[in-house]
């Protein structure tokens, strides 16, 4: 994510803006906004977390990050707009990206009208680190 999509989300290049790219840029971790405001608000002790929220509202928009719902307690934010899965741990909800294009076909009586444009898949399970917690506990 570049300066470039602020511009074109058509938000001025404010420092916290930058600050908020910055913690995007090549973040794997699909942070949710809380994530983002905690790890900012200490260079910038004014910036409300609506400025974060809006932000990242913007951008969403623009198609500049994607939006995932996968977590029901908070949104969480993926800097990667092109099309790809996730991998979802169940005990941690940490998130991985899974870049493999699977080839889907709906039958055209299913589609019901619908014109398909795209997919994404999650898959859950247990995280190696969660897995060896758990194997902790049991003995």
């Amino acid at each position: 994510m570049d300066r470039q999509k602020i511009k074109e989300a058509g938000l001025k290049l404010t420092p916290q803006r930058l600050a908020i790219l910055d913690y995007l840029r090549d973040n794997l971790e699909h942070p949710s906004a809380e994530d983002i405001y905690k790890a900012i608000l200490e260079r910038f002790p004014t910036m409300s977390f609506a400025t974060v929220y809006n932000t990242l509202e913007t951008l969403r928009e623009k198609g500049a990050i994607q939006e995932l719902t996968i977590d029901p307690q908070k949104k969480r934010f993926d800097p990667n707009p092109r099309p790809h899965h996730h991998l979802i741990c169940n005990r941690c909800k940490k998130i991985l990206d899974i870049h493999i294009d699977y080839q889907l076909h709906v039958p055209e009586e299913k589609k019901n009208g619908f014109e398909i444009v795209g997919n994404h898949i999650e898959f859950y399970g247990i995280c190696p680190g969660c897995r060896l917690k758990m194997s902790g506990m049991q003995s």
